[in-house]
This record gives C-alpha cells, sequence and structure tokens, in this order.
C-alpha cells in the first residue's frame, strides 16, 4: 500500500480510537510526512510495508543533523506510534523502531512567571480597547484556572457554573473535567461577557463560545500567544513566555502554597500523576515543607 494512504488511515484511527485532538493527530502525522519527504528527495522507492531499520536509521541520522535531541526523539517516538499501527492493522510483522534508540535528554523544566510579573502582565493591558477587557479575562482565566490554550479558546459560556464555582473544561481527547474558579476570575469574565461581548455581531456557530474576536467568530491559538508575546514585551520582560506559561505558573504556585499533586493532577487534566510530579523539580522547597510538617523528626 501507498504511504498516503496508510497515513490517512493512520489518522482515522489516532481519531477514532484513541480519541486524540486534532492538533496531536497533525504532531504524529508530520512526523511521517518528514520520512515520507526524505524517501523522495533520495529517490528511495520502498513502500511502508517493505521499509526496514536501516533506511528509517539513515533518515534518523539525517534528522539529527538539523534539530535538537529533543525534537529528534519525538520524531522516532511518532515513527514508532505509525510502525506499531501497521503491525496492529497486520501490514508488518515487526516494528522497524524497535531496535532504534531515541537520544538520552534531560527532563525539561517549565518556565514559569512570579507572582508579581503575573500582575504586571495583566496590568500592561489597555483597557480603553473592547479588546482590553477581553484579554485580561483571558489571561485571569488561564492563570486562574491552569487551561491549556486549546482549552481556552474552545470554553463555552454554558461551560459556566458560577453558581458553583466550577467551569467544566474540556481537554485532551475531549475528555471533561470540572475546575474550580475564583470569584474575581469569575468577575472579569462577567465583565467582558455583559459588556463587550454583548455588543458583538456573533457569527452563526460562534454564538456559545465565549471568547471572540472583533468579527464575533471563534478566536485562534496563534492569536492568544501573539497576544501574550506582546504583552512580555511591553513590560520589558526577558522570559520566553507563552500561554502555557501561565498554565504552568497556577501549577507552581499552588504546590508552593502548600497544595497536593493529587489535587493539581486532577485541576490541570494530567493523565498520570507522574506529569504532575515535574512541578516538584521546579520547587523542592515544597519538600522541606513536608518534611518539616509531617516527619516526626522535625
Amino acid at each position: 500500500m501507498k504511504w498516503e494512504q496508510l497515513l490517512k488511515d493512520y489518522k482515522l484511527y489516532l481519531k477514532i480510537e484513541r480519541g486524540l485532538s486534532d492538533n496531536s493527530i497533525d504532531n504524529y502525522a508530520r512526523d511521517v510526512t518528514k520520512l515520507i519527504g526524505f524517501l523522495e528527495k533520495n529517490e528511495i522507492n520502498i513502500s511502508p510495508i517493505s521499509i526496514t531499520a536501516e533506511t528509517i536509521k539513515q533518515f534518523v541520522y539525517e534528522v539529527a543533523k538539523t534539530v535538537n535531541a529533543r525534537s529528534q526523539s519525538r520524531i522516532i517516538s511518532g515513527l514508532r506510534s505509525f510502525f506499531s499501527y501497521l503491525v496492529f492493522e497486520d501490514y508488518r510483522k515487526e516494528n522497524p523502531l524497535e531496535l532504534i534508540e531515541s537520544p538520552k535528554i534531560g527532563r525539561k523544566l517549565p518556565d514559569t512567571l512570579s507572582e508579581e510579573e503575573i500582575d504586571k502582565i495583566i496590568a500592561a493591558i489597555d483597557l480603553s480597547k473592547h479588546e482590553g477587557e477581553r484579554n485580561r479575562a483571558m489571561l485571569e482565566t488561564l492563570y486562574g484556572c491552569g487551561l491549556r490554550v486549546s482549552e481556552l479558546v474552545n470554553l463555552k459560556i454554558s461551560d459556566l457554573f458560577f453558581d458553583e464555582g466550577f467551569i467544566k473544561v474540556t481537554g485532551k481527547g475531549d475528555k471533561q473535567r470540572f475546575v474550580p474558579i475564583v470569584e474575581s476570575t469569575q468577575k472579569y469574565i462577567n465583565i467582558y461577557k455583559n459588556h463587550v461581548r454583548n455588543h458583538l455581531q456573533i457569527q452563526s456557530g460562534c454564538e456559545d463560545t465565549l471568547f471572540l474576536n472583533r468579527r464575533g467568530k471563534q478566536l485562534t491559538r496563534a492569536m492568544i500567544f501573539t497576544i501574550v508575546k506582546q504583552l512580555a514585551e511591553k513590560i520589558g520582560l526577558k522570559k520566553r513566555i507563552s500561554p502555557h506559561t501561565f498554565r504552568h505558573s497556577f501549577a507552581t504556585h499552588l504546590l508552593q502554597n502548600d497544595a497536593d499533586l493529587r489535587s493539581i493532577q486532577l485541576m490541570l487534566g494530567h493523565e498520570s500523576i507522574t506529569t504532575t510530579e515535574i512541578y516538584v523539580h521546579v520547587d523542592k522547597s515544597h519538600l522541606t515543607k513536608v518534611v518539616e510538617k509531617y516527619h516526626p523528626r522535625k
């Protein structure tokens, strides 16, 4: 079978069987597309059914010349997943990536902002503009609820349960969770919703979408990145930050204030507690607090 057909089938499998988001599916498919491009460039006419580990090693060697170890490891992981699918569907008997090791990489610790830096970024928003109230509400929600940027742009008005003090968040794989939302964040959302959003010419299909652009359409992920980057530049922040930095800061600040990892895991929507444990590495002082508080020899 041809690469294009199997890649199409693989993407359908990731969507239906594994319930992955469109962004995750695109990332997995991109790794396979890079391999296809390498084969075409080098005029290697071989199918995904018959490609060998040696040919894939050649590709990995070429990749290693242009990307760092972390990116190289991700590409190998993506290809391993693709060929595991082919084995699962009985197209192949073995996975050619089984004997190809990923480069060893250190665990990357997330960048975080201090409470003062977050206050400065939000204070730099120009509230004289209509989008100012929206931007303040969005950043307060990112930080106050620890959302991913995709979760923020997809947040619905019908997901707001302010009387109960929660919002319903749809995360990776369309998995839903309820996240507490404090009164101050509720206040900023209500200001935007009741005094700015209700004056927009809302486009069809976006009636329930909370955060909209000036044309009444859903915001893109790229727009949120741009807003955060411009505000960071405005206050002269030297750190390289993104919307995800607010999520990292949310978790780190909770940990610093003695929240337990299990609660943080549930609020972030992590499937595994090991993913959440990275925040212990960011703030090791938490471990000292635990020993001082709970150990009998304190």
